[in-house]
């Protein structure tokens, strides 16, 4: 039987996924990249050498869940960031070294695609939408936070830039408070859940925003001036969760009414947070707007979205 290949290699997570050739997922393998406590990232020769050494181990434990030798058809790789010229990072570099080695040896076809089409594929995958052929996506992640105007008709994706944030981007956000709060690297769920626990009234933050641009650098500033007053941590996580909720729903606001678009689409690993879906799906309710979400699993970093694209190339 003949599989189809994805491969991811971020700044977070090593990633494999294969797919049957009608689109079915047989395994989706990942290992987060190792970051000492209390450090907020690595180094991209530190990733680089992380994702050389990762994987052939998640590679084998993939390959092992098709209980059958696996005959390889196609393989999607991400090769950059973002879909524009001179995007560039050497993490995906190493994702792409082994996508033309095994296309190569297998006679398959290749099929580079960048990071966040991966990202918004994946989600459509996901999601089963949306059905439209042109929608919004807010990509919202630890290194990118952009809203953006997508044209797919399968398999050609074309995204249109609207709008982001202009200095660190939610998930940075997010990270940055939660190191502070002591939450290891990332700090997504466990910065959740203390928020959740708590039960704590969320930390007043400053939201900065206006039309197509957000900022997250003022708000993280005022969190830590809170953290040095002593406030209370379940507060302020609970203050980071609502300040980047209502920042996303006035930059999606901002789209609806420059394009139209209603159908909207949030990807990302930032989007994987219950308070902010709950909190755009809320906002949303009445506005005669569709809100996709990917299962919460296939929001983070993944190759789904590159095996979605070379199985329906």
């Amino acid at each position: 039987m003949s599989y189809i290949l994805g491969i991811d290699t971020s700044c977070y997570t090593t990633s494999v996924a294969l797919f049957t050739e009608d689109n079915h997922c047989i395994a989706d393998g990942r290992k987060l990249l190792a970051v000492k406590p209390g450090n907020r990232g690595l180094a991209q020769s530190e990733m680089v050498y992380q994702h050389t050494r990762n994987l052939p181990e998640v590679f084998s434990k993939v390959i092992k869940a098709a209980n059958s030798r696996v005959e390889i058809s196609a393989v999607g790789v991400t090769v950059k960031p973002r879909p524009i010229a001179n995007s560039f990072m050497p993490a995906f570099m190493v994702g792409d070294s082994f996508a033309k080695v095994l296309a190569l040896t297998h006679g398959a076809k290749y099929y580079p695609i960048s990071h966040q089409e991966n990202h918004i594929l994946a989600g459509i995958w996901s999601a089963c939408g949306p059905n439209t052929e042109r929608f919004l996506a807010v990509h919202a992640s630890g290194g990118t936070t952009e809203i953006t105007a997508v044209t797919y008709t399968k398999p050609n994706i074309k995204v249109e830039l609207l709008g982001g944030s202009i200095d660190i981007a939610a998930g940075q956000f997010i990270d940055r408070i939660g190191v502070t709060l002591g939450l290891s690297f990332p700090a997504g769920p466990s910065l959740e859940a203390l928020a959740l626990n708590g039960h704590a009234a969320p930390a007043s933050l400053p939201v900065a925003a206006k039309d197509f641009t957000i900022s997250f650098a003022g708000p993280e500033s005022h969190a830590r001036r809170l953290l040095a007053k002593g406030d209370n941590h379940s507060a302020i996580a609970a203050g980071v969760e609502l300040c980047v909720s209502k920042s996303l729903a006035k930059l999606i606001t901002s789209a609806i009414k420059a394009t139209g678009l209603k159908d909207i689409l949030l990807v990302g690993g930032v989007n994987a947070n219950k308070f902010i879906r709950n909190f755009l799906i809320d906002t949303f309710n009445t506005t005669g707007c569709k809100l996709y979400f990917p299962e919460q699993q296939f929001s983070s970093d993944n190759a789904l979205g590159a095996a979605y694209f070379a199985s329906t190339s």
